[in-house]
């Protein structure tokens, strides 16, 4: 009697063991991939950013020059 029930306590924890690491090994490619898939979009975001980033320093540099060859206007004031 005491032998079958270590055979069948073995057999539970071995199919334990077994699911317990198949379903890790599956866990850990679904957040690899999830991980991979945010990360893309994120470079993408970051690739967009930077290059807007960069037409507005553009449109900026633009603007100064033409601000800086234009005469200024000085407004006096009437008393």
């Amino acid at each position: 009697m005491g032998f079958m029930l270590r055979v069948r306590l073995a057999s539970f924890f071995a199919g334990a063991a077994a699911a317990a690491a198949g379903g890790g090994y599956f866990l850990y490619k679904d957040y690899k991939l999830a991980h991979d898939s945010t990360a893309l979009k994120v470079k993408g975001l970051h690739e967009h950013v930077d290059a807007r980033y960069k037409a507005l320093d553009k449109r900026l540099a633009a603007l100064e020059a033409q601000k800086s060859t234009s005469s200024p206007v000085v407004d006096t004031p009437s008393d």
